[in-house]
């Protein structure tokens, strides 16, 4: 694609994810005010809006890049020849800057300082596996669809399993190594501490290994055209042929 077009598709990216991070960490604070002193009907609060946000999000910049807002991702992507790796390798700054503007811009909707650096730690064991299995599933989710041309669902069913996955894991399901490094900058319910973070991409990048090597056991026949149907069709073109 020319140069004005991975431009777009990096705004895009990075709208986009500063629309995820401002949607999961916005509706976390709303969720703790609202509901103080139940952690469960926070979490729910949490989950349902993000879930629904992240629906919508999909449909607002999917068609322009793709709808990643994720390295992992992008990188599984470029894996199979639906991105060209230079492009994987744009998209991350741009989804990570994304990330941190939507944290600090949810911050300063509900009124509290802009950059406040989380002091909630979650890197325990459990909480790492949950992430493997959080972002593998994820990636099943994603790459199934397109592999079996029915990406057009990806929007529901990416939101859907979010937000199902905030309460089968234990770590909430960041699934999303961007997202991870944005949390840092809210000291809120949705908030991670930075000492966490190393040891959650860590684990999502494993999770995005696994899911490269279950993807190519499952549907071992997978050419870079249909590799490129990830989340949605990008308008005319699709991103092999970047």
């Amino acid at each position: 694609m020319t140069h004005q077009n991975l431009t777009r598709r990096l705004l895009a990216e990075f709208l986009g994810s500063a629309f995820l991070a401002a949607v999961v960490i916005g509706s976390g604070i709303a969720a703790a005010r609202l509901s103080p002193t139940d952690i469960g009907l926070e979490l729910f609060e949490n989950a349902a809006a993000t879930a629904a946000g992240l629906f919508t999000i999909i449909l607002m910049f999917g068609p322009v890049s793709g709808g990643h807002f994720n390295p992992v991702v992008s990188l599984v992507d470029a894996s199979f020849g639906g991105l060209r790796w230079r492009d994987a390798l744009a998209y991350t700054p741009a989804q990570i800057a994304g990330c941190i503007t939507g944290a600090i811009t949810a911050n300063a909707m509900f009124a509290q300082t802009a950059i406040t650096i989380s002091t909630k730690h979650r890197a325990s064991p459990s909480h790492l596996l949950a992430e493997v299995i959080a972002t593998l599933g994820l990636l099943l989710v994603i790459f199934a669809l397109a592999r079996t041309k029915r990406g057009n669902a990806a929007p529901a069913a990416v939101g859907a399993y979010i937000g199902a996955a905030y309460f089968f894991t234990s770590s909430t399901s960041f699934a999303n190594p961007a997202i991870a490094v944005g949390r840092i900058f809210s000291d809120s319910f949705a908030g991670i501490a930075p000492a966490s973070v190393p040891g959650f991409v860590a684990a999502e990048l494993v999770g995005g290994i696994a899911a490269i090597v279950v993807l190519r056991t499952l549907y071992p026949n997978v050419t870079p055209d249909e590799a490129a149907q990830v989340v949605l069709p990008h308008g005319s073109t699709t991103s092999a042929s970047a």
